[in-house]
């Protein structure tokens, strides 16, 4: 009954994910919600930047605190090894959702794209960040990434899934794609509003933190072998090391 009860607390963590994954299409982009980035102002600019970066800084503590080893090496202590992917990816869902229903829009255009060809290419950019993103976990095990397999181990039971250091397709070119999919979403905004700059800025501001954390991280896991791969693979921008 436990190995089912952790199978099933995955699984609706990874529903709930995918649930937010749409929404933040559409909060990002403007597209059929209520509560966008760039939606019409309610509250003053100083309050709507505090309460905004309340919000950022929710998630990134989150995010980044359950991220590290030694958080994972405690939580474990109470929960099974199985579920604390699942538990990261259903407390970074809650921290989205937050975000999601209490961002305050808060006016001002820094830029308004007029062209139409300018605003089909990053529409078309916008769109292509996010199947960057998605793809990009596939390649490196996403069921693993989003804590099912791990769950799905344990009830057939076999040993735990543990990760390999593979460099599929878009990992040849960058070793961080999910980031760079990230990135391509908050810049190809055919409207800029004030709102939607200082989750950008805050948003790559935080991309480049976390991946300081995370390579100190990969570094630990894989020794030579990454730092083998950093010396000859581009950060986040292909090519450019």
């Amino acid at each position: 009954m436990k190995n089912f009860t952790i199978l099933l607390y995955s699984v609706l963590s990874y529903i709930t994910f995918l649930a937010v994954f749409i929404y933040a299409i559409g909060f990002i982009g403007n597209i059929g919600v209520t509560n966008s980035l760039d939606s019409l102002p309610s509250q003053p600019f100083y309050i709507a930047l505090a309460i905004n970066l309340g919000l950022l800084s929710i998630f990134a503590v989150q995010h980044s605190i359950m991220a590290r080893r030694w958080f994972k090496d405690w939580i474990t202590r109470f929960i099974p090894a199985e579920a604390e992917r699942a538990t990261y990816v259903l407390l970074s869902n809650i921290a989205m959702i937050l975000l999601f229903m209490y961002w305050e829009p808060m006016g001002g255009i820094i830029w308004q794209v007029e062209s139409e060809l300018f605003q089909s290419l990053l529409l078309a950019g916008f769109a292509a960040g996010w199947l960057v993103l998605l793809l990009s976990t596939f390649l490196i095990d996403h069921f693993h990434l989003f804590g099912l397999k791990q769950a799905w181990y344990r009830w057939k039971g076999k040993d735990g899934a543990t990760t390999k250091f593979v460099t599929p397709l878009f990992y040849k070119m960058v070793r961080h794609p999910i980031y760079l999919g990230w990135l391509i979403i908050f810049w190809c905004a055919p409207t800029m509003s004030v709102a939607h700059l200082v989750f950008t800025l805050l948003s790559t501001a935080y991309i480049f933190v976390g991946i300081y954390f995370e390579e100190a991280d990969l570094r630990k896991e894989f020794g030579e072998t990454y730092r083998a791969y950093q010396s000859k693979v581009a950060m986040v921008v292909p090519f450019v090391k």
